[in-house]
């Protein structure tokens, strides 16, 4: 998980708000922390942790940009059920960052990183979630050998293997899976 000096160090140390978390999901020692540039639209985000005061550890990260209407989201995966039961116990929208945008739920500390600080830096960004994928060194080899015969990179037909499942999966029924 980012670390609370990742966090600081991407806002540069300027806290402009924090306050007590008020939810449970974190436990009674939550504290969110805010960076807002004050500015709402094109040029505009914000930045949040929260984290616990005692021990310092971050339960999640949010990085959120106005100009491009996108929030990203990374929390603990200790903690994401609980944070979603204690949403939908609350009648909030566990997907919704603000009117009509919704979270990108991002799995990997690196991938947040980047977009948090390409979005304090005003920067274009990889708007595509990264993931990370398990092989053997068999699937790998394969995978080397079939991206070669597309002439694609082993990212690029990875991509493209993904996204032909995804498209599969769009046009099955949704019964079919379950």
């Amino acid at each position: 998980m980012v670390s609370l000096k990742d966090f600081l160090e991407v806002i540069d140390y300027k806290i402009t708000d924090g306050a007590r978390y008020m939810w449970s999901c974190y436990g009674p020692d939550a504290y969110a922390m805010h960076h807002w540039n004050d500015i709402n639209g094109p040029g505009g985000f914000e930045l949040n942790v929260i984290f616990d005061t005692r021990t310092h550890k971050v339960y999640a990260v949010e990085a959120s940009d106005y100009t491009n209407n996108r929030a990203y989201r990374l929390i603990d995966s200790a903690y994401r059920d609980s944070h979603k039961q204690e949403a939908q116990s609350r009648n909030c929208d566990y997907k919704q960052a603000w009117d009509d945008v919704n979270y990108i739920d991002l799995d990997l500390d690196f991938d947040w990183l980047d977009k948090a600080r390409a979005i304090v830096a005003g920067t274009s960004y990889d708007e595509r979630v990264s993931i990370e994928l398990d092989l053997t060194d068999q699937e790998m080899l394969l995978i080397f050998r079939l991206a070669h015969e597309k002439d694609m990179t082993f990212n690029q037909y990875v991509e493209y293997i993904l996204r032909l499942q995804l498209d599969r999966l769009q046009t099955t029924d949704i019964s079919d899976h379950d």
